[in-house]
């Protein structure tokens, strides 16, 4: 007589093959709880035990919260996204303590909370939350237990819960709320308005606080007892258009004394750095990003013929292509404002040097975790959508750069 584990098993080995009506055979067996003791109920405990295992087993291969999430709702859907989350709830219950402070704040982030009264039901609790039945239920639940087991390790950004380091890290004080804050309403006013050059004004005024507390945060970090190390964040690029909303996080975290990396195939961009700079790029990214799409839409309505749509991939890809390098050019150029009046303030002779060991520790850090580091180069498909972009991104501007597009770094993970 098979138990629930045998039954989990073997549906989850065909449904990694190419037999579908095999799978479905052991889907149904795992409905009923085929020759199980308490039948559906044992089956549903056994794989919510095991799927909380196998997520608990990501964190220490590099994965944390909002990957798992964010590549469960690509490969397989919202549901299964969705699904990662309450995943992601479940296993924190399992965590030792401490748990740093950065990941409840990733589980806040997603609304990730345990809302079910007991793992045995909690595959029926879904199923009724989400509007389906149990046969869909465990359906994705074997897909995303697929897919956890079959995820390659990545690079380990920041110790996991549980790790020596993570237990005896201590968070540095002067994080820069307030400024951040600021930050927050000039990038709101920028997302919200419909006038180009009142968005491009907006925007590099936020960078430009930006990189002036990263340069205060650099000298203070300079004369600490214990000094700040690069980490990193991974940011969502995911389709339409995965290629453009890589070079933007590029331009992005250049602009930011940050490295970034594309995984193409895992749906994100890595970007190395200090923790102010990277603050600053997980926000300008965000907002750019709304801002590009809304100015992107304006264009397709400005060259719309009559009778006819202006709305082609290729045009598409152009104006983001355009729009996120005309874009570094403008925060590469508040940044570089912020260092020349950082420049003229007494003690200044300190800063250069503490930008470049900033600079090195960076480039050490991405060539520990991305030796195989390759280019892509991205190219204009249309024309008119590579000028709708240079222009919607610096509409005050007089003249378009006429850069061509930069290669984009992608990166496997480290095996």
């Amino acid at each position: 007589m098979p138990d629930a584990d045998e039954l989990i098993a073997d549906a989850l080995t065909a449904a990694r093959g190419a037999d579908v009506r095999a799978a479905e055979r052991q889907l149904d067996r795992l409905v009923v709880g085929a020759g199980v003791a308490d039948g559906p109920a044992a089956v549903d405990a056994a794989l919510v035990a095991r799927l909380v295992r196998a997520v608990g087993r990501l964190w220490p291969r590099g994965w944390q919260p909002a990957d798992l999430v964010r590549i469960a709702a690509r490969r397989l859907g919202p549901p299964a996204g969705r699904l990662a989350v309450d995943l992601v709830a479940a296993q924190r219950r399992a965590l030792p303590d401490p748990v740093p402070e950065w990941w409840d704040d990733q589980l806040a982030g997603l609304d990730a909370a345990v809302w079910w009264d007991d793992d045995r039901a909690y595959l029926t609790a879904w199923a009724a939350r989400e509007g389906t039945d149990r046969i869909a239920a465990l359906r994705d639940a074997v897909d995303v237990l697929a897919l956890v087991e079959g995820l390659p390790p990545i690079a380990v950004l920041r110790p996991p819960p549980g790790s020596t380091a993570a237990a005896t890290a201590t968070p540095r004080g002067g994080s820069g709320s307030r400024m951040l804050d600021r930050v927050r309403a000039l990038l709101a006013k920028a997302e919200s308005t419909t006038f180009p050059a009142e968005a491009e004004a907006l925007t590099g005024k936020a960078q430009e606080l930006m990189a002036r507390h990263s340069l205060d945060e650099a000298l203070v970090a300079a004369t600490a007892e214990r000094s700040d190390r690069p980490g990193g964040v991974r940011l969502g690029t995911e389709p339409p258009y995965p290629g453009a909303k890589a070079l933007l996080v590029q331009e992005v975290a250049a602009a930011n004394r940050c490295e970034s990396i594309w995984s193409d195939d895992l749906g994100f961009a890595t970007v190395l750095g200090f923790p102010a700079d990277l603050a600053a790029v997980e926000l300008l990214y965000t907002s750019l990003l709304v801002q590009a799409t809304a100015a992107m839409l304006r264009g397709r309505t400005e060259r719309r013929p009559k009778g006819g749509s202006r709305r082609t991939k290729a045009y598409d890809e152009s104006f983001l292509n355009a729009f996120a390098l005309r874009i570094g050019e403008r925060l590469r150029s508040a940044t570089e404002e912020a260092g020349r009046d950082a420049a003229r303030e007494p003690g200044a002779e300190r800063l250069l040097p503490v930008l470049a060991a900033r600079t090195d520790a960076v480039r050490e850090r991405l060539d520990d975790l991305f030796p195989g580091v390759t280019s892509k180069r991205l190219t204009i498909a249309d024309e008119e959508g590579w000028s709708s972009g240079t222009s919607a991104a610096d509409r005050a501007s007089l003249a378009a750069s006429g850069r061509p597009p930069k290669a984009v770094r992608g990166g496997r993970p480290p095996r």
